[in-house]
C-alpha cells in the first residue's frame, strides 16, 4: 500500500495501523463531530432515513464478513435479521429482560442459528450453498408466521415498548439516532478489526482457494462455521436495531427480496471491504428512497391502467440495472473507485506514483 510522502513504517504496529497521519486523525474526528450534530441540522424525515441506513450498514457488515471475506454466499440474510428481531422481542416480552440485555443475547442466539444453517457449508459451496441459504430464508420466515403463534404473534407479530434511559425515550428519530450512530460506529470497528485479524485472513484464504487453505492447515469447516456465526451475530444486532426502529416485529418485514437487496449492497459497495459495506448501504438505501419519490412521477407518464404497476416496480428495475452496471463496469464496487480516487489525490500532480 502506498504511503504519503515522508511517511515510513518502522515497526509492525505502524504497518498495521489504520490511521497513520495526523491529517487522517483530524478528518476522522471532524467526521465524528459532524455525525453528532446531524439531528440538529436535518429534519426528522431525513434523520429517520439515516437511522435506516445505520441498520443496513450493520447488516451489510455481517453479510460482507460472511460472503465478501469468507466467500460463503448467503441469500437468507434478511431472515437472520428477522431472527435477531424476534429473539429480542421474545426476550423483552416473554422473559422480561430490558432492551440492553436482550441485544447481546439476541446477537449470540442469531449467531447460533446461523451456525446451524451453515452446517451444509461442509459439503456445499457457491450456487448450492446459496440455495441452502434460500431454504433458511423460507424456513425461518415460515417459523415466524406459523410456529408457536402464542409466542411469536403469528401474522400480527409482536409489539414492544421503545427503550428508555432515565427520562429519555428512543421513540423519536432524533433520540434514536444517538442510539444507532454509536452502535454502528462500534460494529464498524469490530468488522474492520475482524477482517484484519488472523480470523479474517483465514476467511480470505478460504474464499480465494479453499484447497490451498486446507493444505496450509486451516480448518475449513471450523472457519466456515465461525464466519456464519459472526455474520449472523451482526445480523442479530441489525435485527435488534430494526425492532427498536419499528417498535414491532412481523414476518413481512423480512422478505426474500431484502436478502437480495443486501447482496446487492455488498456487490455495489465492494465485497471484501469494510468501507464497501458502508458505501453500498448508503448508496442502495438512497437509491431506494429516490425511487419511492420518482415512482409516482414516472407513473404519471404512462396510461392510468399501467401507472400503479410501473410506479411500484420502478425500484426493483432500477436496482437490477444498477447491479448489472456495477458488475460490468466496476465489479470491485464503489470502494475500489474510492481507493483509486484517494491514490490520485495523494500523488497529484503526478499521473503515477513516483517509482
Amino acid at each position: 500500500m502506498s504511503r504519503p510522502s515522508g511517511i515510513k513504517d518502522v515497526n509492525y504496529a505502524q504497518s498495521m495501523a489504520i490511521l497513520r497521519t495526523r491529517f487522517q486523525w483530524v478528518v476522522l474526528i471532524a467526521f465524528l463531530v459532524f455525525l453528532t450534530i446531524v439531528p440538529r441540522i436535518f429534519p426528522s424525515e431525513i434523520v429517520a432515513t439515516i437511522n435506516l441506513i445505520f441498520i443496513w450498514i450493520v447488516g451489510a457488515h455481517g453479510l460482507n464478513l460472511l460472503t465478501g471475506y469468507a466467500g460463503q454466499i448467503s441469500l437468507g440474510h434478511a431472515a437472520f435479521i428477522g431472527t435477531g428481531a424476534y429473539l429480542s422481542a421474545i426476550l423483552i416480552l416473554q422473559v422480561g429482560l430490558n432492551h440492553w440485555v436482550a441485544l447481546p443475547i439476541a446477537a449470540i442466539g442469531t449467531g447460533l442459528v446461523g451456525v446451524f444453517f451453515g452446517l451444509p457449508s461442509l459439503r456445499l459451496k457457491e450456487l448450492y450453498l446459496a440455495m441452502a441459504t434460500i431454504a433458511a430464508q423460507f424456513i425461518l420466515t415460515t417459523a415466524f408466521l406459523f410456529a408457536l403463534p402464542g409466542i411469536v404473534g403469528g401474522v400480527s407479530g409482536l409489539t414492544v415498548p421503545f427503550p428508555e434511559i432515565g427520562e429519555t425515550t428512543f421513540r423519536i428519530p432524533e433520540n434514536l439516532y444517538y442510539l444507532f450512530m454509536p452502535l454502528t460506529v462500534l460494529m464498524t470497528f469490530f468488522a474492520k478489526n475482524i477482517a484484519r485479524s488472523k480470523l479474517g485472513r483465514a476467511f480470505v484464504a478460504i474464499r480465494d482457494n479453499d484447497l490451498a487453505a486446507e493444505v496450509m492447515g486451516i480448518n475449513l469447516f471450523g472457519y466456515k462455521l465461525r464466519a456464519f456465526f459472526i455474520g449472523c451475530a451482526f445480523a442479530g444486532v441489525a435485527g435488534w436495531m430494526r425492532l427498536v426502529y419499528d417498535g414491532c416485529v412481523r414476518p413481512d418485514i423480512y422478505p426474500l427480496m431484502d436478502s437480495i437487496w443486501f447482496l446487492g449492497v455488498i456487490i455495489i459497495g465492494g465485497m471484501g471491504s469494510t468501507m464497501g459495506a458502508i458505501f453500498g448501504a448508503v448508496f442502495v438505501r438512497l437509491l431506494y428512497e429516490g425511487t419511492l419519490v420518482m415512482g409516482p412521477m414516472v407513473g404519471g407518464l404512462v396510461p392510468p391502467e399501467m401507472a400503479a404497476g410501473v410506479g411500484s416496480g420502478l425500484g426493483l428495475v432500477v436496482f437490477g440495472v444498477v447491479v448489472i452496471l456495477f458488475l460490468v463496469f466496476e465489479p470491485r464496487g464503489i470502494a475500489h473507485t474510492w481507493e483509486i480516487l484517494k491514490g490520485r489525490v495523494r500523488h497529484w500532480p503526478f499521473v503515477f506514483a513516483p517509482g
